[in-house]
């Protein structure tokens, strides 16, 4: 598998930290729950897509109620993920955390709690099966991480 085929856009800020604030800094411009959706919408839109031989059974991420591929490349040094969903809203939720966590170091992601979700409300606003499969993409990233320490 020649990973090196899409270019990712992360990291865009220098630490995992920085780029929860951003995320905090953004969403705390909308007024409204309708608002912010839109947004995470926007953002899943900006995810590059995954070539076809990519989106097996192999890469599906299982615990996601929408179909969710991802594909991890690196080493301790530098952990890079490439993920989509075929749900505007699960892409965008994608794309918030592999800007927290994308092209960093596996010590940085595993000292990186995801406190942006709980700071911009998304755990009280995600429906059940959203909130498991943001869980599962997590842990995911998370285990990926441990395994190169």
């Amino acid at each position: 598998m020649n990973v090196a085929t899409i270019t990712s856009p992360f990291p865009i800020e220098a630490t995992a930290a920085q780029a929860q604030a951003a995320i905090r800094e953004e969403f705390a411009f909308f007024g409204d729950w309708s608002e912010r959706y839109q947004y995470l919408i926007d953002l899943g839109r900006k995810l590059p897509d995954l070539p076809a031989q990519w989106k097996t059974e192999e890469h599906r991420l299982l615990g996601c109620q929408s179909m969710v591929w991802i594909v991890v490349e690196g080493d301790a040094e530098r952990l890079t993920f490439h993920a989509i969903s075929d749900s505007a809203i699960v892409s965008g939720l994608i794309y918030l955390a592999l800007r927290v966590y994308s092209g960093r170091s596996a010590t940085e992601i595993v000292a990186s709690p995801a406190d942006y979700i709980a700071d911009i409300g998304l755990a009280k606003h995600l429906s059940p099966t959203r909130s498991n499969g943001l869980a599962a993409l997590l842990a995911f990233i998370r285990e990926q991480a441990q395994r190169r320490l």
